[in-house]
């Protein structure tokens, strides 16, 4: 059974009400035969990036850049990922107080040096989710999910 890996830092409510949207949207009763793992970005190792068929992303912008449990994350997998995983599709959401600019930046050069396709565009929000964006993370969960169905 295909696996999708959801690797996430939830620090605030509006980042939790993502998460729960993409999470919803992955585990729709409409996508079937796909397992859906969530792994917290401090958490997750390089042998659930190895275990799974794509991934989902999803962290606060933090001064200007992804969360340093993202970061984190990144920096474990890096290398003991980076041949094993090339082509495998994934998709992301940034949330940040006013800007996203830097957290995507550092998002994309992070997966095109692992190799990783994007399967999805991204989610970004600043302030407050409204209805739209939970609806973009929902769409965004489904989009990477189905993408594994057989």
């Amino acid at each position: 059974m295909p696996t999708l890996l959801i690797v996430h830092h939830t620090p605030s409510p509006h980042c939790q009400a993502l998460f729960e949207a993409v999470v919803a949207g992955a585990t729709a009763p409409e996508i079937e035969g796909v397992r859906v793992e969530r792994r917290a970005a401090l958490a997750a190792t390089a042998s659930d990036v190895l275990a799974a068929d794509a991934f989902l992303l999803g962290t606060p912008a933090n001064l200007g850049y992804m969360s340093g449990a993202l970061k984190h994350f990144f920096d474990q997998i890096y290398y003991p990922c980076l041949d094993a995983t090339r082509g495998r599709p994934f998709g992301y959401y940034v949330h940040g107080g006013n800007d996203v600019t830097g957290a995507v930046r550092g998002i994309e050069a992070i997966t095109t040096g692992l190799g990783w396709r994007r399967a999805a565009d991204p989610v970004t929000v600043t302030g407050e989710p409204d209805k739209a964006e939970a609806a973009a993370c929902w769409e965004l969960g489904a989009t990477v999910a189905a993408g594994l169905m057989a």
